[in-house]
């Protein structure tokens, strides 16, 4: 006799994406590595446990919130910078 199918879809294995916005995955994330004080990195993991969030969420949020923190044209240059960089970004591509 066949087994009964359920009508509840199984659940996938393993952790779900963890990109910073719906249906991005960190592994396509470009990498960055960086050299910090031994004193500086030990707050960052220390943060990073206190708060259950990864580190380059914290990171994330910090540069955040340093721009959010710097002057309205200073934000719109930061702005600009980066759409210069996406633009040229795609123009190169084929």
């Amino acid at each position: 006799m066949p087994a009964k199918k359920s009508s509840k879809p199984k659940p996938r294995i393993g952790r779900p994406p963890a990109g910073a916005r719906e249906g991005e995955k960190v592994k396509d994330y470009p990498q960055l590595s960086i050299r910090l004080p031994a004193d500086i990195k030990a707050k960052l993991q220390a943060l990073s446990l206190i708060n259950s969030r990864p580190q380059w969420r914290l990171i994330s949020d910090a540069v955040e919130c340093y721009l959010r923190d710097r002057s309205e044209d200073e934000q719109a240059l930061v702005r600009d910078l980066i759409g210069r960089s996406r633009s040229r970004g795609r123009s190169t591509r084929r």
